[in-house]
């Protein structure tokens, strides 16, 4: 199989070592600076220090339409920011299917009260409808894929060519690669596990203890699930990996961006200090704000998301924060899955 990486940050760069074991990769950096950097060390320096590239695998940077001439493949590693003008750029120009590796919400395209961001299926419907697309999703941090730790993987796509090109392409000795046609639960994982991730780690960085960290997250996937069945998504999905598998790992594992950003603020730090200090994007900060203000447009009640918006424009305080979320009234944990569907809004 020949599959072209747009993107030669830490998870294409990771994703391209995975297959080129397997597969003719080529890795396509917008700069070609960094793509001759790159090629002269084998080594990702600035995003995977240490980890030397197989001598099978192509960097370029230049012309995207020559990198993914006869792909069979395409996967795009960009930020959420960039999804858009990625699969734009992809319009006419491949037969092969494509998948995104982002998780995430565009930010809104402008600032009136009713616009909000997409999620990268919703973008993909609006600019490229034509595409054969879909997500690479699921519990895993780049540099682990790329040493080829075991890790498991979900592809969602309402293609069947897509998932099926995913699990050729990826699934291995060490990495599983599991097929869903719920991309819109996959999505809304991937997405709203980063903005409960910055909520954790705020919880761990105030020292609040694992009791608290359990019921963060149990509460937590209460949220997303609500957010997930209201816009189209199903329950199950949640269980999975791009549901309870990403949030735990996310809010508990120490390579994650959106935890530290978290922990960083609960010591005192200010948001921009904290953004700067990772090196990386935490899509979580920038996304956190359009998940609560589309909950809201929906009915919803996000509780945790709309403490960490709180936090993240500097309302209200860590510790403040999280008094916010112990002082509510008390609710039922669960209703019925029937009427979790019909009123997703009290779902539990």
């Amino acid at each position: 199989m020949k599959i072209c990486v747009h993107g030669a940050g830490a998870w294409g760069t990771a994703v391209a070592v995975n297959a080129a074991a397997r597969h003719e990769v080529t890795l396509w950096a917008r700069d070609s600076a960094q793509a001759d950097a790159i090629s002269a060390a084998r080594e990702n320096t600035r995003y995977l220090p240490g980890l030397a590239l197989p001598a099978s695998l192509a960097v370029r940077a230049g012309d995207i339409r020559q990198a993914q001439a006869g792909a069979d493949l395409v996967i795009v590693a960009t930020p959420m920011a960039a999804l858009r003008e990625q699969l734009i750029a992809l319009r006419g120009t491949t037969a092969a299917p494509v998948a995104w590796l982002c998780k995430g919400v565009e930010p809104a395209l402008d600032t009136s009260p009713h616009s909000f961001g997409l999620l990268a299926h919703e973008i993909w419907a609006q600019v490229a409808p034509d595409l054969r697309a879909g997500v690479l999703s699921g519990p895993s941090f780049a540099q682990e894929v790329a040493e080829g730790r075991p890790t498991a993987l979900v592809a969602a796509s309402p293609h069947a060519a897509v998932r099926d090109a995913l699990v050729d392409a990826f699934h291995g000795p060490a990495l599983r690669v599991y097929a869903n046609d719920d991309i819109v639960g996959v999505e809304v994982g991937g997405a709203v596990k980063n903005v409960l991730a910055i909520a954790t780690g705020l919880c761990d960085g105030l020292a609040l203890g694992l009791n608290a960290r359990a019921a963060l997250i149990t509460r937590g996937l209460a949220e997303m699930t609500r957010f997930g069945l209201a816009l189209g998504a199903r329950a199950e999905t949640f269980m999975g990996l791009s549901g309870l598998g990403d949030l735990v790992l996310t809010s508990t594992g120490d390579l994650s961006r959106n935890r530290k950003v978290g922990l960083l603020l609960a010591q005192g730090q200010t948001l921009a200090q904290a953004v700067a200090s990772l090196g990386h994007v935490a899509e979580g900060v920038y996304c956190a704000r359009t998940v609560v203000q589309r909950a809201r447009g929906l009915g919803l009640e996000m509780p945790i998301a709309e403490g960490v918006v709180a936090l993240l424009d500097g309302r209200v305080s860590p510790k403040d924060a999280v008094a916010a979320l112990t002082g509510r009234d008390p609710v039922p944990e669960s209703v019925q899955p029937g009427a979790a569907a019909a009123n997703p809004r009290h779902f539990p």
